[in-house]
């Protein structure tokens, strides 16, 4: 093998095992900002919610597990108002207004359920 190749096999793997501690750090479970992770990452998209429920079924917290239902609960509510004639119009504005609500909520380290339904949520989703 060239010096060269040597080289970049050198930094590849030196890159892949900082890459890795990396990852060790962020998703740490002793990590006190691990259940925000979870929180903001679950307003991303389904796909963020899957990931996060993924993560916090590996290291649950409070805080992970209050918005994942919360989401849900979000997400659900924007898909059956949708589903009414009149109010379907708004369905997808109520929703965003909603998620964007919870996930200031999240950021800010505060668990404040979504007005009106949160509580429901939290009941209805409680095996989360």
């Amino acid at each position: 093998m060239s010096e060269e190749g040597k080289d970049f096999s050198e930094n590849a793997k030196k890159a892949a095992n900082d890459f890795q501690e990396e990852v060790k750090q962020t998703f740490d479970p002793n990590n006190p900002d691990n259940g925000k992770i979870v929180a903001i990452i679950a307003h991303i998209t389904v796909i963020g919610w899957i990931v996060a429920l993924i993560m916090n079924s590996q290291n649950q917290t409070e805080f992970g597990s209050f918005y994942i239902r919360q989401t849900l609960g979000i997400w659900l509510l924007t898909i059956v108002l949708g589903i009414i004639p009149i109010v379907g119009c708004f369905a997808a504005i109520i929703g965003l207004v909603l998620i964007i609500m919870s996930l200031i909520n999240a950021a800010s380290n505060n668990m404040n359920p979504t007005v009106l339904v949160g509580e429901y949520f939290q009941d209805w989703f409680k095996s989360l």
